[in-house]
């Protein structure tokens, strides 16, 4: 007998209703399609963002659907005809894409709605369709993030004998293509690979510096200053740590964390109570 999938577009519509008298709770992974180094797959972010989905939605026995393969990555597009492969989602019509996903999923049943977001930057743009959505229809809606770049407190354990001269969780470096090494092996491409870091862009002068890939620089050793910065501008190859310390065993053991404390927030909202005010959808046609 074949293993119970947990994914929605592989299951019919009768076997969801099915499925559904079980859990009202479904995960939405949502990715991006952008540069990631030399060595990884442009999909990288949407594979672990499924991976995540799909190994949580078993552990907790609630269903996934499929990933949102694109996001918000307008500072990934590098130069004009560089031709990186990099495809960006404008801010509202990723916001629409995401409200007008939960808006099916409530109107067929479900109370619960959490995305699985592997794209940081993916969050610049979701704080008013979560609202939204709560707003309209009372349902529970939240964002379960990677643990990786500076929130890596769920990892501790695996970074602490990580070398520390490079950020070891940061945009393709070590973990991030440790990742990928455990969830699609065969799109890993080493002999591409570069080890890189971040620097503030040029034009700024010699006043500003750069560690990493948040929108921030450093000025005066305060870093209170967000300036729109293309990726290209502080590190050219997209790689900011050093993805020849990756390793598929590390790779297993981040994202096994990762689907275990994703079940466990799963597990966590099975019990809280939600009253729907309004599941139908008449905007759908628009």
């Amino acid at each position: 007998m074949s293993k119970r999938s947990h994914n929605m577009m592989e299951l019919s519509s009768q076997e969801v209703g099915e499925r559904m008298k079980e859990t009202d709770i479904v995960l939405v992974p949502v990715g991006s399609h952008e540069m990631h180094g030399y060595h990884l797959p442009l999909g990288c972010d949407s594979y672990q963002a499924l991976a995540i989905a799909k190994g949580a939605a078993e552990k907790s026995n609630v269903l996934h659907t499929n990933v949102i393969w694109t996001g918000y990555s307008p500072h990934h597009m590098h130069r004009v005809n560089e031709q990186t492969g990099t495809i960006t989602l404008r801010g509202e019509t990723l916001r629409r894409v995401l409200y007008d996903v939960a808006r099916s999923l409530i109107f067929h049943g479900f109370n619960k709605i959490v995305y699985v977001n592997m794209h940081g930057s993916n969050i610049k743009v979701m704080d008013e369709v979560l609202r939204r959505l709560r707003y309209e229809t009372g349902a529970f809606v939240g964002v379960y993030m990677h643990a990786l770049e500076r929130d890596t407190k769920l990892l501790a354990d695996l970074l602490k004998d990580c070398p520390t001269d490079v950020p070891p969780a940061w945009h393709a470096g070590q973990i991030e293509t440790s990742i990928e090494m455990s969830v699609v092996p065969d799109l890993v491409q080493m002999n591409r690979a570069v080890r890189d870091t971040a620097h503030a862009p040029a034009y700024l002068g010699p006043a500003f510096t750069k560690t990493d890939g948040t929108a921030t620089v450093k000025f005066e050793d305060a870093e209170n200053i967000v300036i729109p910065m293309e990726h290209h501008e502080y590190v050219d190859s997209a790689t900011i740590g050093d993805p020849f310390r990756a390793t598929k065993e590390m790779g297993d053991r981040a994202i096994g964390m990762m689907i275990d404390h994703c079940a466990r927030f799963v597990e966590a909202i099975k019990s809280i109570k939600v009253d729907i005010k309004d599941r139908d959808f008449p905007e759908r046609a628009w």
